[in-house]
């Protein structure tokens, strides 16, 4: 499971007035904590306003960079920020994301292609968020459709399910896990990624929803969360939900997690 570290992002209030005072010492601590508990990519979004996105986001992508030296995930709705911030990275990055929204996906996906990049791609289109399996999947099968005809291949997909909170919708966990199902059975060569605490949003206790739901995301063919490594009892989970799941070779990553005292579960 390959991990994409979450916290970076300026819509977090204290990640907010970071970037607001370019306060570089916490968003290094941020990258160095997220790395050291695992994270392969850092998503990096500024979730500042659009006059000023494009500044924000180089900043972060320099300043983390000058801290870690994992690949960055480059979070922004924008064109033109992205544009901008791929030029700043110093390995190639992932893009987040594409959508079957029309604008979206046309200045979006020549950039992907131009770069041959990583991308999330998104079960949504400019209806919204689709409430059915089928529905979900009928967007996913166009973008593929058209990132393969682009000439992106299958393994450089994220494919991001869509997952929302349960608070609001009782069957949110249950479209999230079997659209994963049908992805990976449709497109075997490509990712399924996805916000894993998305589901516990509104929630009380709202680690225990996004425990249980990791493991039944990996079970269900999750293979790259969005989530945060620090989070009391994830990365524990995962190690053990892979090994079980055959996913683990002999329990490598297990044992070696254990040996190095990171299996705590608090």
């Amino acid at each position: 499971m390959m991990i994409i570290g979450e916290k970076i992002n300026g819509t977090r209030k204290q990640v907010g007035a970071a970037i607001r005072e370019r306060d570089a010492a916490l968003i290094e601590k941020l990258a160095r904590e997220q790395v050291e508990a695992g994270a392969q990519y850092l998503d990096v979004n500024a979730g500042t306003e659009p006059e000023r996105e494009a500044d924000d986001l180089v900043w972060l992508v320099q300043v983390v960079q000058q801290a870690v030296e994992v690949p960055l995930c480059l979070d922004s709705p924008n064109a033109t920020t992205l544009k901008l911030a791929i030029t700043a990275v110093d390995r190639q990055p992932m893009i987040n994301s594409i959508s079957g929204e029309p604008e979206r996906l046309e200045q979006v996906l020549p950039l992907v292609a131009d770069h041959q990049c990583p991308v999330i791609v998104l079960a949504l289109d400019d209806n919204g968020i689709p409430k059915t399996v089928d529905e979900r999947l009928n967007i996913i099968d166009r973008l593929v459709n058209a990132t393969r005809e682009s000439g992106i291949s299958d393994e450089k997909l994220y494919i991001d399910p869509l997952i929302m909170a349960i608070s609001t919708a009782d069957d949110a966990g249950i479209v999230a896990c079997e659209t994963m199902r049908r992805v990976r059975q449709q497109y075997p060569d490509a990712h399924i990624t996805g916000g894993l605490s998305n589901m516990s949003f509104g929630s009380p206790m709202r680690k225990c929803i996004n425990q249980a739901f990791l493991v039944l995301a990996i079970e269900a063919g999750m293979d790259a969360a969005i989530m945060d490594p620090l989070a009391p009892g994830m990365v524990p989970l995962l190690l053990a939900a892979e090994a079980v799941l055959g996913r683990d070779r002999f329990c490598n990553q297990y044992n070696r997690a254990f040996r190095a005292g990171k299996l705590d579960l608090v």
